[in-house]
């Protein structure tokens, strides 16, 4: 069974609040946890952890060697795969992948790999609400 989200309130570049597909999590990484709100983007490839997310989950820049390419408006800044453990509600815990971008103006986005290949999720944007349901074991 899945759990119903309501769209949240968010502001966009102009300064202007709209409604938003984005639900709690929980973020987790060698015994750091962070409190955290996730937008569900259909159209990124990628899950997208911004900066300061990164560095308060542990991460250290300098020691991911591994560089990403991103595409769209995160293109020209530099991106690297980093893990991280991932609870939403009371589902177990998934393990996720991320590119982790130095820009931190940039929302955390839960995207094709892997968020929406752990989770099914149903959109109901004129009840201003989604669905997400645990993909079956």
């Amino acid at each position: 069974m899945g759990k119903i989200f309501p769209y949240a309130a968010a502001n966009n570049e102009s300064g202007e609040t709209g409604l938003v597909p984005s639900i709690p999590i929980n973020l987790s990484y060698k015994g750091r946890s962070i409190n955290v709100s996730g937008l569900i983007d259909t159209g990124a490839a990628v899950n997208v952890l911004p900066y300061s997310i990164g560095l308060a989950l542990g991460h250290i820049w300098d020691e991911n060697k591994r560089g990403l390419r991103l595409a769209g408006n995160l293109g020209r800044f530099q991106a690297v795969g980093v893990l991280a453990q991932v609870t939403v509600d009371s589902f177990p815990p998934v393990d996720l992948a991320f590119a982790w971008t130095e820009l931190d103006t940039v929302p955390l986005l839960l995207g094709q790999v892997n968020f929406l290949m752990a989770f099914d999720v149903c959109f109901f944007r004129s009840r201003l609400q989604l669905e997400v349901t645990p993909k079956p074991e």
